[in-house]
């Protein structure tokens, strides 16, 4: 039996083969919600009904109708609903590399740039994401790099700002970092938080302390959101859902699913089918 609210949600995570180094995603979410998670690149997202509650570091944000988000490479987040109707938008996510040239291009920002400001209430700029969506549906490449360069510009200009290099300045932030390089290269078969510990010199619980403060996530919750990274590139690659669920450490292809469709906000196989696809030739997903 379907959940009540389940049916009215639909997605579609998708990429422009014109454009490969942006991802879009349109969804509807009611009941779905997004566990802490990260992105190696920026998340650019208007929402067009409702309301979504955003977890930041910071506190909670509730971004409504007309509002545009801005999250930063790296940065750890939840969203859900803010209302019981759950809430509609748009988001694209570009690459680190398309918003820095970007920024080299119009302004003085350099080193990785980022965005002060979590949500801003800006009308143009949320139709801006939704034209970039519309142009990269309909197949014009043309209009879809040139307004997604334009909507960069536009939050560049009013929101831009050089993200501070990540030192490592103390032994726990040290400690942090060598844990995340054993993960990466053992994230099929990892170590338990007291082996790791001891392999690095240290104490679990200090080793936990750090690693949250450093990745803003304990290290189960990052290894998590790592494997569906890495599973999504091994997707983009061709690789069966179930291969890649094993390669990157989940028990079986079940539980790639959940965490994946958790992390993504699509199935696997959903993303993969998208993958394979240039541009939207079909009616629209039912509002």
């Amino acid at each position: 039996m379907t959940a009540p609210g389940a049916a009215k949600e639909w997605a579609r995570h998708w990429q422009y083969a014109e454009l490969p180094d942006l991802d879009l995603l349109r969804a509807c979410y009611v009941r779905h919600t997004f566990p802490r998670h990260s992105h190696e690149g920026y998340v650019f997202g208007s929402v067009t009904r409702g309301i979504e509650d955003i977890g930041l570091p910071g506190g909670t944000v509730h971004a409504g109708s007309g509002s545009v988000v801005m999250i930063n490479p790296e940065v750890p987040h939840t969203a859900r609903a803010g209302v019981p109707d759950g809430w509609v938008y748009a988001t694209l996510y570009p690459s680190v590399r398309v918003v820095n040239d970007i920024a080299a291009d119009l302004t003085s920002l350099r080193g990785t740039v980022g965005f002060s400001r979590t949500s801003v209430m800006d009308p143009h700029a949320a139709r801006l994401i939704a034209e970039v969506h519309r142009a990269a549906e309909e197949g014009n490449a043309l209009a879809a790099d040139s307004v997604l360069r334009v909507l960069v510009a536009r939050l560049l200009e009013s929101h831009g700002t050089a993200l501070p290099a990540r030192t490592p300045h103390s032994a726990g932030s040290r400690d942090a970092d060598r844990a995340r390089a054993v993960l990466e290269e053992r994230m099929d078969r990892p170590p338990t938080l007291e082996t790791l510990a001891a392999e690095l010199g240290t104490r679990p619980f200090a080793l936990l302390r750090a690693f949250k403060k450093r990745y803003g996530m304990p290290p189960h919750t990052w290894l998590t959101d790592a494997r569906v990274r890495r599973a999504r590139r091994m997707l983009d690659e061709g690789t069966a859902p179930a291969e890649a669920a094993v390669a990157v450490g989940f028990a079986d292809q079940p539980h790639l699913n959940r965490h994946f469709t958790r992390i993504v906000g699509v199935p696997p196989g959903a993303y993969q089918r998208e993958r394979a696809r240039t541009y939207k030739t079909g009616p629209e997903p039912p509002p």
